[in-house]
């Protein structure tokens, strides 16, 4: 049960990220809200991730932590990469 209760945060924390996150594109929030219905969060994670480097798009440093959280949990620190040169304080 704690593995499902975990899993189900996780999903709730992304979708939270992808509504706090600057990214327009309705197409981008469209795939990560399908990514993780679906229960690809590993995958939707690393899609928001990407989008957000891919795009240069500015994010707090509040933000960022928000995203460290998740990427420990997933086990997905490469997610990360090079996303704090995006920091703005």
């Amino acid at each position: 049960m704690g593995d499902d209760v975990d899993f189900r945060q996780a999903q709730a924390d992304i979708l939270a990220l992808l509504d706090d996150s600057p990214i327009m594109s309705g197409d981008v929030r469209g795939d990560v809200r399908e990514l993780v219905r679906v229960g690809e969060i590993g995958l939707a994670f690393d899609t928001l991730c990407s989008w957000l480097f891919e795009d240069s798009l500015a994010i707090s440093r509040s933000y960022y932590e928000r995203l460290r959280v998740v990427a420990n949990y997933l086990e997905e620190p490469a997610a990360l990469e090079r996303l704090d040169e995006l920091i703005v304080d």
